[in-house]
């Protein structure tokens, strides 16, 4: 058995875990063992597909032995299947001639591929392998993820649709015709989204969660909620009439609310209300009735109680509707004098945004459906969604967070990192013993980056401290031990990345704070979003000064870092530091002349231009007995020339493994084309949100981690960084992560051809771990092993001298 030190240790872990978990598994908790495990997703890609690119039975080829998939159902089926290991060729592979790489049906549409993603997420709440309130938390995620979608990327599109823009995308089509796709998927994806809601609460119920109507109520349960309501709602609502003396009242994003109808007694005019419901600020969507599980809806509440906020009135009906705004507001930098007020004017600006949705109950009368539209600039038939279940099922994660054990994930508990359990000074760690490479969450972000920032803020030694700062949080406590070391006279600067997604308003509060204890604030290079993710700390060790540095993939943000799977890497290399300096003064001065960088890839100026020429230094190198490998794991790849440079280096033989966590415009194991190419999508209990990216080269291997998905936007127009893993058992980590991940037959989807997906299965009669189940297993063994080496270590005891 290696020690918890030894770099063989990682691999060994992992492998120990996997074998572990399948060896004591009780196959009776899968119910779908052994079955075929599809994700129905047919989007209109598949549409656009030419009959000879369609899948035809294609014999599956990959580097590593997995479990043969059964063929699609029949609905999945191509139109023209041919006998399975019979490969569909195209017709420029008989011409003995490349096809051409910019052809748009070889592109994915990015839209429709990140739904595909979110169908995924949606999936897990469906799968009866995962906890209840687990899938209860899924289905608030991918109702959230939907949310967001409509404020960003339907917005955008509409927003050209309006400026009559034309431009085709790489998969060819137009913003109009995005949005007719895109309006396909969506639908169907709320009839999915509808029948998961509905076997979810027949699922809780049968636990005794019930979610309940105010009418079915006994009356002591009834005059107990009255009482909630007038002691904890009543004073939040605002009724809002609409009539000539009226006007139709602002609708906030995201919000629910009541259209109410209503007349005084016996008289014929009826009169419209809206009631806003407060939920959130400390309001829950769901009452609970009694001590037990059982809940009713906040609008439900309000509903039965309307004749309290409109006394003497006759209530005729009472319809919940919710709109969605257009989150894309954001102005020209180039025009701006004062960044910081341009973004406070962009907030402004997004809570009156145009709408893009209105949500509504199945059965909304057609005249309050078309006032709505129309009151709101919507295209009734195209922007109005109707449903009979609950709206804003974002809201549902509140019931995910009830406190019953057994409907959980079992409890997870990240460990601190073997090499930091050391109370030795964190820089007197690094120095000694070399670069530390960190996992999150299955170890701690507190007790490692954390930790390296506060005992920067209070080593007398320390001169500097510079880092980006994207995302945070109060819990954090980052931005507390950059104050104090500020205090502590040191020179703190820091890059606040002010243009982060609905994450201004706060970033802009932990800018004001940090300027006011005088820390030097810096938003950034013009033009640029900052979404490096790097500390630098500047020390003078007794050699003279030394650099000390963080690279991650994450943002500084402690809670993500209890939900996202990301790497970083604690070093004292001097390269890198130097590195690190070059780019810090770049982002605080703007200054655009030519870097030179030692050992990070830079975005925009280096990096994909770096990534372009490994890719073909992969082709280059390759033999029959050598054939290259390339392996990639990220959250997107969107950007055409990296997918047209992995499109050439599979036509050249490499094996190219994609784990990508969403958007991928590529088609894998096309004929002639991508046949060496695998497709994979990591969806579990953790969001996967590391970005590694590896190159055989021949056998002098390359591993790289950063901030950068494959993007274009993260490529070009984005501060982005990527540092290299240079150590032999940081290396042996990442490719136990990649290897893990590669062969998990729980957590991993594979694309298709045609960009659907099939879940991997565990082989009959086996079941097996998620990847992130093996993860957490191997962490938790180099944890225990890592105690029970301290207990038998001998200790060392002075010798007194001779007198």
């Amino acid at each position: 058995m290696t020690s918890p030190s030894d770099p063989e240790s990682t691999n060994g872990e992992v492998a120990e875990a996997a074998a572990e978990g399948a060896e004591h598994a009780d196959p009776s908790r899968d119910p779908r063992e052994g079955e075929q495990a599809v994700v129905d997703v047919v989007t209109p890609s598949r549409e656009s597909l030419p009959a000879e690119l369609r899948p035809g039975g294609l014999k599956r080829r990959g580097r590593t032995p997995r479990t043969e998939f059964p063929p699609p159902p029949a609905a999945e089926q191509p139109a023209a299947a041919t006998p399975a290991g019979a490969p569909v060729l195209p017709e420029w592979a008989e011409r003995a001639e490349p096809p051409d790489l910019r052809s748009p049906e070889l592109y994915l549409n990015r839209e429709l591929t990140w739904l595909q993603f979110n169908l995924r997420v949606l999936h897990e709440a469906q799968d009866p392998r995962t906890p209840l309130l687990e899938r209860v938390k899924f289905l608030a995620i991918a109702a959230n993820n939907i949310d967001e979608f409509f404020m960003k990327r339907i917005g955008g599109l509409k927003q050209q649709v309006g400026a009559g823009l034309q431009k085709l995308t790489v998969d060819g089509r137009t913003p109009s015709q995005q949005l007719q796709e895109i309006r396909i998927v969506v639908r169907d994806f709320m009839e999915r989204q509808r029948q998961v809601y509905l076997e979810l609460i027949e699922g809780l119920a049968q636990h005794d969660i019930e979610v309940v109507r105010f009418d079915t109520l006994s009356e002591a349960d009834r005059a107990v909620v009255r009482q909630h309501f007038h002691d904890n709602v009543f004073p939040l609502l605002t009724p809002l009439a609409m009539d000539p003396a009226h006007p139709f009242p602002f609708i906030s994003n995201l919000s629910l609310n009541l259209l109410v109808t209503l007349r005084f007694p016996e008289e014929a005019e009826l009169t419209t209300a809206r009631v806003k419901v407060p939920v959130g600020a400390g309001v829950n969507r769901f009452v609970r009735v009694g001590t037990g599980f059982r809940f009713v809806m906040l609008e439900d509440l309000i509903a039965h109680f309307l004749e309290d906020l409109f006394p003497g009135m006759r209530i005729e009906t009472v319809e919940v509707f919710r709109v969605t705004r257009n989150a894309n507001t954001e102005r020209d930098v180039e025009q701006a004098d004062d960044l910081l007020a341009m973004i406070e004017a962009e907030l402004r600006e997004r809570k009156f945004a145009p709408i893009v949705r209105l949500d509504a109950e199945v059965g909304i009368d057609a005249t309050h459906r078309g006032m709505l539209a129309a009151e709101l600039g919507l295209d009734e038939a195209n922007d109005v969604y109707e449903t009979d279940v609950m709206i804003g099922m974002r809201d549902l994660m509140e019931l995910a967070q009830l406190d019953i054990p057994e409907l959980h994930d079992p409890p997870h508990q990240a460990i601190t990192n073997i090499k930091l359990q050391d109370r030795d000074n964190i820089f007197h760690i690094l120095r000694e013993n070399g670069p530390i490479l960190l996992h999150h969450p299955y170890e701690s972000f507190a007790t490692s980056v954390t930790r390296f920032v506060r005992e920067a803020a209070t080593d007398p030694k320390v001169q500097a401290i510079k880092m980006t700062l994207y995302r945070t949080s109060a819990d954090t406590n980052i931005i507390d031990h950059l104050i104090e070391a500020a205090r502590n006279g040191k020179q703190v600067a820091v890059v606040v990345e002010l243009k982060a997604r609905f994450d201004e308003a706060a970033n802009i509060r932990w800018a004001g704070r940090m300027e006011e204890a005088g820390i030097h604030v810096t938003y950034g290079v013009l033009g640029l979003k900052t979404h490096a993710k790097a500390i630098l700390v500047v020390r003078r060790d007794y050699t003279g000064l030394r650099r000390y540095a963080h690279i991650g993939t994450g943002n500084y943000h402690a809670g993500t870092a209890r939900l996202y799977c990301d790497v970083g890497m604690l070093t004292a290399d001097p390269e890198v530091g130097k590195d690190l300096t070059e780019l810090f003064n770049y982002l605080t001065t703007g200054c655009r002349p030519m870097r030179t960088y030692r050992k990070i890839l830079a975005a925009p100026n280096m990096m994909k231009r770096a990534l372009l020429a490994k890719i073909e230094r992969e082709i280059a190198l390759y033999t029959p007995e050598q054939p290259g490998l390339i392996r990639f794991k990220a959250n997107a790849l969107e950007d055409r020339d990296i997918v047209e440079a992995l499109y050439r280096a599979a036509q050249a033989g490499v094996e190219v493994e994609l784990i990508i966590r969403d958007t991928c415009r590529l088609r894998p194991r096309l004929p002639g084309l991508s046949e060496t190419v695998t497709v994979l999508s990591i969806v579990g209990r953790f969001l996967e949100h590391a970005r590694i990216y590896y190159f055989r080269n021949g056998g002098e291997e390359e591993y790289y981690i950063g901030s950068a998905d494959l993007m274009t936007r993260n490529l070009e127009t984005r501060v982005e960084i990527l540092v290299p893993i240079e150590e032999p058992a940081l290396r042996k980590e990442l490719n136990a992560v990649l290897e893990t991940q590669i062969n998990d037959h729980r957590s991993a989807w594979e694309m298709q051809p045609d960009g659907t997906y099939i879940q991997h299965q565990p082989g009959p009669g086996r079941h097996s771990l998620s990847s992130q189940e093996t993860l957490i297993a191997a962490a938790a063994l180099r944890a225990e092993r890592a105690k029970r080496l301290r207990k038998v270590k001998p200790r060392a005891f002075a010798r007194r001298a001779p007198k």
